[in-house]
């Protein structure tokens, strides 16, 4: 008999090779000969027989293969569309205030390529370290948040303290970094709860207690549009780890008395009155809307072309390189340039989604559901925003906008989707060792049954 060693999927053991203990197979071989060997051991070596491989000379190893592409190369396109534009709509601006036209897309192409650097290397790290630090990670978004409010620390942009200044290095957005850490933190803790996401006071109380810090600090910024993100992508990981739908009622109705009890700021009610009707005041809270409306209806079918925009540079379009920059690309590439960017959005949710359902445990799924609800819930709201399908909001449209924060966290993330795209299988009614929370038999998760392939086997050198 042989010693076998077993791991748990993604432990550093998981690649260990199974050897014989010397002497003691040439012991076991002479039982077999002798017909030695009671019923016990018999029944023993039938129980481990699905377990691990007939030889013992063998090494376990992980499945994994290559990344989704379609994830990279939407992601990468984008991107390069984001500097592009970036560009266009920005460089009258810079070469009137500051006399350099690259002065605001310079530094969008150092952060685009520091970004590309974070997600190479989450994307070939095990995803599943991140469980280690999950809980680090939340504490030290909040401790940024906070800091926020040291007026020593922050930058004033807009009337909203959004900004951190910590001494010689460069402006950071807490928010953006929030994101991720709560989206990790979530999905370790969803799947650690199992089906007990669906009590309300082992699921919708801690989950309650996890989330407002979060959301009342960015709130407090404030920063509305990046409340609303952050909310949503968390109720999204709630429902889809098996929350009841009676859950969100009570949280629902909740969140309407806090909104009472606490109230919306004047410029916040302003908002949501134009957007009601945007052309009650064109000159000022309605200015930006009408503009952005007046770039899509100037680019038609197929556009006016690159650099031929009219109202670019924020000369008649503010922050046409940030939160508006739909709506240049919509003048400048028309219908298909603006419907190109939505379909490139849409291949990223949905090859997100498939590595939800495919991936190899719950905390994995998690994590893509959380990473992929976060990057199409923001576009959504940002174009929705420029269409006026929604009120004014101060938030970026993915990896397009200029924002160095915001472009390497995202990157960041989209490694760690890449990372468990690798490990990604298909759909099979093998056995598997996936955790039972996964399995539909309870009722109530949202998840998929596992699926996973039994692992290949490979003859290890000899000992």
């Amino acid at each position: 008999m042989g010693l076998v060693q077993r791991s748990l999927p993604g432990s550093r053991a998981a690649n260990a090779v199974v050897r014989p203990i010397p002497g003691r197979r040439a012991a076991a071989d002479r039982d077999a000969r002798a017909g030695r060997g009671g019923d016990a051991d018999r029944a023993r070596a039938g129980s481990r027989r699905q377990a691990v491989p007939a030889r013992p000379d063998v090494i376990l190893r992980r499945e994994r293969h290559q990344p989704d592409w379609s994830i990279l190369v939407a992601v990468v396109t984008l991107a390069a569309v984001g500097i592009l534009m970036v560009y266009s709509s920005s460089a009258m601006r810079a070469y009137v205030q500051q006399d350099n036209t690259l002065a605001i897309v310079g530094p969008q192409i150092l952060w685009a390529a520091l970004g590309v650097l974070a997600m190479l290397v989450t994307m070939r790290i095990d995803y599943r370290y991140l469980r280690l630090v999950s809980l680090p990670a939340y504490l030290a978004a909040v401790v940024l948040l906070v800091l926020v409010f040291v007026p020593s620390l922050n930058k004033v942009v807009g009337g909203s303290a959004r900004w951190l200044v910590i001494g010689p290095l460069p402006a950071i957005h807490p928010a953006e970094i929030a994101k991720l850490g709560l989206i990790v933190y979530l999905a370790h803790w969803m799947a650690s709860r199992g089906t007990r996401i669906a009590s309300f006071r082992s699921g919708t109380i801690p989950f309650l207690l996890i989330l407002l810090p979060v959301v009342a600090l960015v709130f407090r910024q404030p920063d509305l549009g990046t409340t609303t993100v952050i909310a949503a992508t968390a109720f999204v990981m709630f429902f889809i780890a098996g929350a009841g739908i009676w859950q969100f009622g009570a949280m629902g109705l909740l969140g309407v008395l806090t909104a009472i009890l606490v109230g919306l700021r004047e410029y916040q009610l302003v908002r949501i009155r134009t957007f009601l009707d945007p052309w009650q005041d064109p000159l000022g809270a309605g200015f930006h809307t009408i503009q952005g409306l007046l770039a899509l209806g100037l680019g038609g079918i197929f556009g006016s072309g690159l650099g031929e925009s009219k109202l670019a540079g924020g000369l008649f379009l503010p922050n046409a390189w940030n939160d508006f920059i739909f709506a240049i690309i919509g003048e400048e590439f028309g219908f298909v340039g603006a419907a190109t960017v939505i379909a490139l959005f849409v291949v990223l949710a949905y090859a997100g989604i498939r590595t939800a359902l495919r991936a190899p445990d719950t905390f994995g799924a998690l994590l893509a559901v959380g990473i992929t609800a976060w990057l199409c819930l923001q576009a959504f709201i940002n174009i929705g925003v420029v269409v006026a399908l929604l009120p004014v909001t101060g938030i970026t449209l993915p990896f397009i906008s200029a924002g160095g924060s915001s472009l390497i966290v995202s990157f960041a993330a989209v490694g760690i989707l890449l990372s468990i795209s690798r490990e990604t299988v298909e759909r099979t009614n093998q056995e598997t060792d996936a955790p039972a929370d996964r399995g539909r038999g309870n009722g109530r998760s949202h998840l998929p049954g596992p699926r996973r392939r039994g692992l290949p086997a490979t003859p290890a050198e000899p000992a």
